[in-house]
């Protein structure tokens, strides 16, 4: 069977990208093949764990379950995004490691991924809300309860609410 390709044209990170991909390749498969994109991660492929999640247009996506050919025209941000453009890391990806939510890190860029959607709302969510908007991913490592801590001192910090957040 012959591979069908087209030429893809988004935003990736920022910038404009146009590549001929396989018209059956995942979305993490184009980020990671093509583009060397590779905090996007490979895990069950089929969109239960949230390892592979990015943002598209401001939403997070299971990247493993978006067909590469449906990003066409799209905004996609993947963790290597969040960086400053000295490299200085995002205030939610440091929160990660103050908070030691960071183990073994297979499933951390997707997490904070999920992360940035709910912190770009610029609204203070719940315990019950966060957990909430922060499921749909897998860790083997953390317990969960760093990752949320890291998360909720985020959204408070950034809310301008430094004490309350000092307090969780």
């Amino acid at each position: 069977m012959n591979k069908q390709y087209k030429l893809l044209t988004c935003t990736i990170n920022g910038k404009k990208v146009e590549k001929m991909i396989d018209v059956r390749a995942s979305l993490t498969d184009v980020l990671r093949d093509d583009f060397r994109l590779t905090s996007v991660k490979k895990g069950c492929e089929v969109g239960e764990c949230g390892a592979c999640n990015v943002i598209i247009d401001g939403e997070c996506f299971n990247s493993c379950i978006y067909l590469g050919v449906w990003a066409e025209g799209k905004e996609i941000i993947t963790l290597e995004g969040l960086a400053g453009p000295n490299g200085e890391l995002s205030n939610i990806q440091q929160a990660f490691i103050d908070e030691a939510a960071v183990q073994c890190g297979f499933c951390t860029p997707g997490f904070i991924m999920s992360a940035t959607e709910l912190l770009n709302a610029g609204k203070e969510f719940s315990d019950d809300e966060i957990r909430k908007m922060m499921s749909g991913h897998l860790c083997r490592c953390t317990g969960y309860e760093n990752i949320f801590r890291a998360v909720k001192k985020t959204m408070l910090r950034r809310l301008g609410k430094n004490e309350e957040a000092d307090a969780v």
